[in-house]
């Protein structure tokens, strides 16, 4: 039975009465303030909220929000379902509950294109004595499940079309092709369900199998907004051509960008030389200069509400659908060398052990010595080639970096090293080869640059009682933590769960493992027990990291999340125009729940591209026996991987052999009860790979001696030597 509340806590009603009548989503933060309660009182209404949730009474939402149990967020996804008396009526897209999702009345606004069946909508929710009314805030789109991205076939019966989805396995009947034609991509508008569902063509999408259409997929697949409007283009426009204003003048110092050869653009500049200040021996001064989005992207202009709608840039091997025009991304904001540019700059005071001792903030103007790519540096550094820069630029900044290499060796974050695979594309837009992309030192001092001012600006905006948007990471669960110590003890390996878990834990275990496919295997599997980082206006820390206060402030050219840090830094020190507004501070926690959602979807976008891509090389294959890795063991079969390429294939259950098999969760093994032949994660197959579908990036293999080999037949042994495929191994690294 739940705890009596004390007397400094709100009743249930009283906290219940709050939440239902707050025009703006309402979590444990906002509870605290309206009650005034004191530190203590928190910790006993954490507890109590917990109750209310366990007792029904609150729904948590995303971004920590509360609402009524049982009832709608005050700002959620709609669908509408229906025209009733001239108005639309929608339905909450997720509901998780047993009683029947609630009809909401749907408030379109005069300005406002009309909605149709199927549309989505982001709508603010006001409860009524005659039930909810929805306000729309934005029309999202149609629904993926109403709208079909595939290649249309045609036999005997008729059209059909193949989706591109690899979940979808079934064909979708057509009724109206448009101007489309066999072999076409296309998006469909599906009516119906079950057999009744049939679809007709909406948009030509041209070749599926030309360069540049996988990427294309999986932009219309995801909903990606990838065209600007004109008015968002003609305020970039004259944007870029602002004079930079009153700014702290930077130009005399050498700063850089170091960034991949490829690179795009340069929102990020470094500088670093020793401390010549007697309380800081043994010290050093650096800046880490940061393009500033803020003075070109004002809150509430079309620039603005498209940035924020993409959230994030995407990238693909092929293209990368921006988050702000080019005139923008690619020319004012890019910090490109000999040009003087506008910058948000940290200063960084390092002592000589490499903590920060002390940051500031301001609005600079620098003219960058170079853009330079982590191989050269490296070279430079390593004595390989010589650099005009090396020994008064590269060399001080290099020393500079082993001081917070120190520091960040001794708070020890999790250090999984998870290789990372690159695409390759010749000029026809085919793989010309599939690498691993090396890490280098030059790669961990940049990072660990961005780490301090990130650290930097989630202090300072503390300091200043502002509001920050957090990147926020938290501990795993306990049952992933279990489930993970369970497994690594089927390895003859430990994990002790009976202390605080801390990154070092991870570390540890790792460490004790010497055969590097097993340190694959094992470190895939910690990464996999690991929550997934997300935006938010809590500080609850960053576990993987292991640090306390962080935010995003050094990529504000491709993450929204970055351009709302440095609004609140320039409103909070008052450095000027362009600052977070009083709207921006309410609706942080929506916008930080909105681009925690884009940053997952450009991932699974970035993901299905390579996968795809993948397939399409490996098609070549087909029939080819080829060696591979189990990536994954579920109860209905195994998922292998390629080794050196990547991408995933299915071995359904019913192709391991006639015996029964059993599924052991725990150990993620899978064992046949009569033979004992068992697979598990990691375990290197010789597989034929029997199809590879560039459309789905989905692959199929069968045993070498045929679909089902005989019961109590073993895995067959690796070969030495490897099937004609591209050097490297590797996965997407994913990112924290």
């Amino acid at each position: 039975m739940a705890k009596r509340p004390s007397p400094g806590l709100p009743t249930r009603e009283q906290i219940l009465s709050f939440v239902e009548e707050s025009s703006s989503p309402v979590g444990k933060r906002e509870i605290a303030k309206a009650f005034g309660l004191t530190a203590q009182d928190k910790i006993l209404l954490k507890a109590l909220l917990k109750d209310m949730a366990n007792e029904g009474l609150l729904d948590s939402g995303p971004g920590r929000a509360f609402h009524k149990g049982g009832g709608l967020p005050k700002v959620t996804v709609l669908k509408i379902v229906g025209i009733e008396g001239g108005r639309a009526v929608a339905v909450p897209e997720n509901w998780p509950n047993d009683t029947p999702a609630p009809k909401v009345r749907v408030v379109e606004g005069r300005k406002r294109a009309a909605l149709g069946m199927g549309d989505r909508i982001l709508a603010r929710i006001e409860e009524t004595g005659r039930g909810h009314l929805a306000h729309v805030m934005k029309k999202i789109g149609a629904s993926s499940e109403d709208a079909m991205l595939g290649v249309l076939r045609r036999d005997a019966s008729g059209w059909f079309l193949v989706p591109t989805d690899k979940r979808l396995r079934f064909d979708l009947k057509i009724t109206d092709i448009g101007e489309a034609d066999a072999g076409d991509l296309v998006l469909a508008e599906q009516s119906g369900r079950g057999a009744r569902a049939a679809g007709r063509v909406v948009q030509r999408l041209g070749d599926p199998m030309a360069p540049r259409s996988f990427s294309l997929i999986a932009i219309h697949e995801k909903g990606i907004p990838n065209a600007f409007s004109e008015e968002a283009e003609a305020e970039a426009a004259k944007a870029a051509k602002l004079p930079l204003g009153d700014r702290e003048d930077l130009r005399d110092l050498p700063l850089l960008t170091i960034d991949p050869a490829d690179a795009r653009d340069h929102d990020d500049a470094v500088w670093a030389a020793a401390d010549d200040d007697p309380g800081n021996t043994g010290g050093f001064k650096a800046i880490v200069a940061i393009a500033d989005v803020s003075f070109y992207v004002r809150p509430g202009s079309a620039i603005d509400r498209e940035a924020r709608e993409r959230g994030n840039s995407v990238y693909f091997p092929d293209r990368v659908v921006p988050m702000l025009p080019e005139a923008l991304s690619t020319d004012a904001c890019s910090l490109n060398a000999n040009e003087d540019k506008a910058v948000l700059a940290c200063h960084l005071t390092i002592a000589s052990d490499g903590t920060v001792k002390d940051w500031r903030f301001t609005r600079a103007v620098m003219h960058g010595v170079a853009n330079l790519a982590y191989e050269t540096v490296q070279e430079a550094i390593d004595g390989k080639i010589e650099h005009a820069l090396t020994e008064g630029v590269l060399r001080p900044l290099w020393a500079a970096w082993t001081a917070l290499k120190a520091a960040r060796d001794k708070r020890d974050p999790l250090a999984l090293n998870m290789p990372e695979r690159r695409v390759i594309l010749d000029e026809k837009g085919r793989i010309a080869e599939i690498r691993v992309r090396e890490h280098l030192p030059s790669h961990q001092l940049i990072e660990d640059f961005m780490i301090a001012a990130n650290v930097a600006a989630a202090k300072a905006l503390e300091a200043k009682a502002s509001p920050v948007v957090y990147r926020t990471h938290e501990r795993p669960s306990r049952e992933k933590l279990v489930a993970l110590s369970d497994y690594v003890k089927s390895l003859g390996l430990s994990l002790s769960l009976g202390q605080v878990v801390t990154p070092t834990t991870f570390n540890r275990l790792l460490a004790r493992i010497t055969e590097p496919a097993l340190l694959e295997q094992v470190s895939e599997q910690v990464l996999r027990s690991q929550a997934q980082a997300f935006y938010g206006t809590d500080n609850l820390g960053h576990f993987g990291l292991a640090l306390g206060s962080y935010a995003h402030f050094t990529s504000p050219i491709r993450r929204y999340s970055d351009t709302l840090v440095h609004r609140a830094l320039v409103r909070a020190y008052k450095l000027g125009e362009g600052g977070l507004t009083d709207e921006e501070m309410r609706a942080l926690p929506r916008t930080a729940e909105h681009i925690s959602m884009t940053e997952r979807r450009a991932m699974e976008a970035e993901r299905d591209t390579i996968d795809r891509y993948v397939a399409a090389y490996l098609a070549q294959h087909v029939g080819q026996i080829v060696r591979t890795r189990i990536s994954g063991v579920t109860r209905f079969g195994l998922f292998a991987s390629v080794e050196g390429v990547g991408g995933d294939g299915l071995i359904p259950m019913s192709m391991l052999g006639a015996e029964r098999f059993h599924f052991d969760e725990s150990t993620k093994t899978i064992e046949g009860l009569t033979t004992g032949v068992t697979y598990h994660v990691g375990q290197r197959l010789e597989l034929r790979l029997a199809d590879a579908n560039p459309i789905s990036g989905a692959l199929r293999f069968e045993f070498p001696d045929g679909p089902a080999p005989r019961a109590g037949k073993r895995p067959p042994p690796q070969r030495k030597g490897r099937p004609p495929l591209p050097k490297g191994t590797g996965k997407v690294r994913r990112k924290r």
